[in-house]
């Protein structure tokens, strides 16, 4: 069993690290997929694709039952590609090529992007793109934009490339998708394109919370327990902690103790 590296993960995925430690042993196999599948995808978005391919190739084949393949497939080849092993990648390619749910089709085509020689990869983003529906879907949208963008980069087409990356820059940042965005922002950079400022969450940072992650943000900021927030809000205790863990790496912050001064400056619109 892939033996998660509690250090370098926290404070991003505590509940999924709890949950394998005490799944895993266990043989509670479809939680253990899950956490097994979240700790990899976390590496993948901290740009540590060896670290994601280790822990999914490494964990038991029986661990993801219940889990949507397609995803783990798609994330499973860009991990292999992206750590310079494509001949892990050839095994889930193979499943995603045997898909036949229209809305993957954009995603199938991202990962077969990744495996093609220069000359077929542009061809295959480009239909990715045009596939993708506008309006759905924006995680895996923008993850295509960031590895066209990528690959623009490396073959030298500099102004696509910066056209794809400031794109996939504000989606990740609209969804608070923070480690995505730190992605894209430095290939970005890397190809001379300064990230526009998006001046909504500077001028609210609650902005990047859904609306019950607001309210209860702001009444975890006034020093209530989760379990006060709970009745309050007629929710359980448990998913008062969800949204916190939720809340908090799209804030900046690490604990209850930093909500105060955020929300000190923010509009009062919300409980």
């Amino acid at each position: 069993m892939f033996v998660p590296h509690v250090a370098r993960l926290a404070p991003f995925a505590p509940l999924a690290v709890a949950a394998l430690s005490h799944a895993g042993p266990r043989e509670i196999a479809p939680t253990a997929g899950w956490a097994t599948w979240a700790l990899g995808l976390l590496e993948l978005g901290l740009g540590r694709p060896e670290e994601a391919l280790g822990r999914w190739e490494a964990a038991p084949v029986r661990f993801y039952q219940g889990i949507p393949s397609v995803f783990r497939a798609a994330d499973h080849v860009e991990a292999a590609v992206r750590a310079g092993r494509p001949e892990l990648a050839r095994r889930p390619q193979a499943w995603l090529e045997r898909t036949d749910l229209p809305w993957m089709a954009p995603v199938v085509l991202r990962s077969r992007a990744l495996l093609a020689p220069d000359e077929r990869a542009g061809r295959h983003y480009d239909l990715a793109l045009r596939l993708h529906p506008q309006g759905r879907h924006p995680f895996e949208r923008a993850r295509t934009q960031l590895l066209y963008g990528e690959w623009l980069r490396r073959t030298r087409h500099l102004t696509g490339a910066r056209v794809q990356l400031r794109s996939a820059l504000e989606a990740f940042e609209q969804l608070g998708a923070a480690l995505w965005a730190g992605r894209a922002r430095a290939e970005l950079r890397a190809v001379g394109g300064s990230p526009t400022p998006s001046p909504e969450p500077e001028r609210d940072p609650l902005a990047l919370l859904t609306p019950q992650e607001r309210q209860v943000v702001r009444l975890a900021a006034t020093g209530a327990s989760n379990k006060d927030i709970a009745d309050r809000l007629f929710l359980s205790p448990r998913t008062v902690g969800y949204h916190l863990y939720r809340a908090f790496p799209k804030l900046g912050v690490r604990s209850r103790h930093g909500l105060a001064d955020l929300i000190s400056g923010c509009s009062p619109s919300e409980p």
